[in-house]
């Protein structure tokens, strides 16, 4: 398949080649076009071209040499995202060595536990912050095995530009011996092993191939298309395998530039300026975008919020005619057109205005916040993968989606639903196995079918839907059996609340610990005239309470008595990374969080139970 307007041919090297090769070809043929963009003070005025990159890639790979690194020994990343960071990955690739990230919020632990468990030969390090971390682990490298980032170096630990020198100079002396590397490595050579940060028991290594990798971006390729008139802002962590394969291999496979965000405080500021066509985030992005609409909406005058919400009204109506594959009456085109020019369109043009979609992935995204932007006239994608899988499963496609699913198979793997409702894959994005866990491996990997431990089922036409986690199915102590993920997306359809776990395993009925919005809880605080307390106790004003159950039962309406959230605490603070009870890619580890707030969980129980006690007497007594 070539590219749609620089006829690049996208197969070329991709069957029985590596990753590094793939590179090499678009670097060959993109030449000196501007493949990355970075800020400079405050702006995006750093780039580098396709030649540049591979250049440096070059460089660095030779100066790894130098050190010792030699095809299959393991050297790791602890960095935030940067240009530098692919410098360094692809260096490593082209050796044959196994690419190791770390997650720059790892704790120390994780990552001594990386250091050792992986057998790390050297390591990229960001910033003199990052490197003190590890500063006391550097007996462990090569001599000279800790590269910095950071210009100028620390002590007698080189920078990368000085580190690149030694490359240069390493090249000149040893003729083509980077091309016999790069040739050196096969399809099936391992190129990272990636620690997935699990909510107990020590990190696992999943170990990935450049095949798994290739055949990913060309599988996903078939369902959602992008060339070199495209351009991607990466923020989400490259240390994880989403952004890894979707913001990088995948988008540089394909032509297509990256722009890396500063941090993810910036991430608004720098869509604006950018001005990037695809956007890849977790369903947290969309939460807070969603959020912060919503807050300059209500902040607007009276003629506006109308003019806002009719507007999505419109945009909803028209967007669910064209779904049904109904004609749009010209009346409400037309009244959608205006939607678009007065409203919708500021909306794009704070993402920057080119936006063609956006993909999300790393949890489930609700379906009412999909909706919203679709009636808005801004496609996200869902998708759905795990490490294991490279990452991607399913997909949805710009022609062919259904929101609340997670898309269709990508091209050339197979999915099919144990008996149980268990996910099961096949195919070239299995991953090789955790490293040096053979027991782990074969745990997951039974017949020839890697077992996600999601569950879930097609509908009839053919698209994947997850419904839970098999290990966070909750069995009430009624024997029911209740997915909380379910519920807790049905919550997070109203705007007033920002998180949700929905917890109850061997209980008679569910809980819920839910994070509002906070400015929904002081409007409302202030509609009513409840005034002079704190926050933490507005929380707990009976009138409060009695909104927020309200509004929860309203998204209760439908569900069994069963998967009723009969009892719940509002938490003044959200789940954060910095506190460990998010994954680096903001996925709340609920069992975290469950052992953090039992004693709250338990009270609520006990004071539930005690006033259904008292209601039940209530009833017998009057009856």
């Amino acid at each position: 398949m070539a590219l749609k307007r620089s006829g690049f041919p996208t197969d070329c090297v991709e069957e029985n080649g590596n990753l590094v090769q793939v590179f090499r070809e678009r670097a060959r043929f993109f030449g000196s076009k501007k493949a990355i963009f970075y800020k400079v003070q405050g702006e995006y005025a750093g780039s580098y071209s396709w030649q540049d990159w591979m250049k440096i890639v070059r460089e660095t790979a030779m100066a790894l040499h130098s050190l010792g690194i030699r095809k299959g020994d393991h050297v790791g990343i602890l960095s935030e995202n940067s240009p530098e960071w692919t410098f360094a990955d692809l260096g490593i690739l082209s050796l044959g060595a196994v690419t190791v990230p770390l997650y720059p919020t790892a704790s120390l632990e994780d990552i001594r536990y990386i250091i050792d468990h992986a057998d790390l030969k050297a390591l990229f390090v960001s910033t003199e912050e990052q490197y003190r971390k590890i500063e006391g682990f550097k007996s462990k490298f090569l001599p000279a095995g800790i590269i910095l980032f950071t210009p100028g170096g620390v002590g007698d630990v080189p920078a990368l530009a000085t580190f690149r020198e030694m490359g240069r100079c390493h090249d000149l002396n040893h003729g083509d011996l980077y091309e016999q590397c790069v040739r050196n490595v096969g399809p099936d050579d391992l190129a990272t092993i990636i620690y997935t940060s699990g909510t107990t028991g020590a990190p696992k290594g999943v170990m990935l191939t450049h095949r798994n990798f290739i055949a990913n971006y060309q599988g996903s390729f078939q369902r959602i298309q992008i060339d070199d008139r495209d351009s991607v802002l990466s923020f989400l962590p490259l240390s994880h395998v989403f952004e890894r394969l979707a913001g990088y291999y995948y988008q540089a496979a394909y032509g297509v530039s990256i722009a890396y965000a500063e941090s993810f405080m910036t991430v608004a500021e720098d869509i604006r300026k950018v001005k990037p066509t695809i956007v890849v985030a977790v369903p947290r992005f969309y939460e807070k975008t969603y959020a912060r609409i919503l807050e300059k909406v209500q902040k607007a005058p009276v003629w506006k919020q109308r003019l806002f919400y009719w507007s999505v009204r419109i945009g909803t109506k028209t967007a669910q005619m064209r779904m049904r594959g109904h004609s749009v009456p010209i009346w409400l085109a037309f009244y959608n057109w205006i939607a678009k020019r007065v409203v919708f369109n500021k909306i794009k043009q704070a993402m920057g205005g080119r936006i063609r979609f956006f993909i999300s992935g790393g949890a489930p995204l609700s379906r009412d916040l999909a909706r919203f932007f679709y009636a808005a006239d801004i496609m996200i994608l869902e998708g759905y993968g795990l490490t294991e899988t490279s990452p991607v499963i399913a997909v949805n496609a710009l022609d062919d989606f259904r929101f609340g699913t997670v898309g269709k198979p990508i091209a050339g793997i197979r999915v099919k639903i144990a008996e149980d409702g268990e996910i099961l894959t096949q195919g070239p994005c299995v991953m090789k196995g955790y490293y040096n866990n053979p027991q782990a491996t074969a745990d997951c990997i039974k017949g020839g079918w890697f077992h996600t431990g999601d569950i879930g089922h097609f509908d009839d036409e053919g698209f994947l839907h997850i419904t839970d986690r098999k290990k966070d199915i909750i069995v009430t102590s009624g024997g029911k059996n209740v997915s909380p993920q379910n519920i807790e997306g049905r919550i997070l359809g109203d705007n007033l609340f920002f998180q949700a776990i929905v917890l109850g395993d061997k209980r008679p009925y569910l809980c819920a610990l839910l994070v509002p919005h906070k400015q929904e809880i002081l409007r409302y605080a202030e509609q009513h005239r409840i005034s002079d307390l704190s926050y933490e106790k507005l929380l707990e004003h009976s009138g409060i309470q009695a909104w927020v159950r309200e509004r929860l039962e309203k998204r209760m309406e439908g569900l069994a008595g069963f998967e009723t959230v009969r009892a719940f605490i509002l938490l003044p603070q959200e789940f954060t990374l910095a506190s460990g009870e998010m994954t680096p890619t903001l996925k709340i580890k609920r069992r975290v969080v469950m052992k953090e707030y039992q004693k709250a969980i338990d009270e609520l129980y006990r004071k539930t139970d005690h006033e259904w006690g008292k209601r039940q007497s209530s009833s017998a007594s009057a009856s």
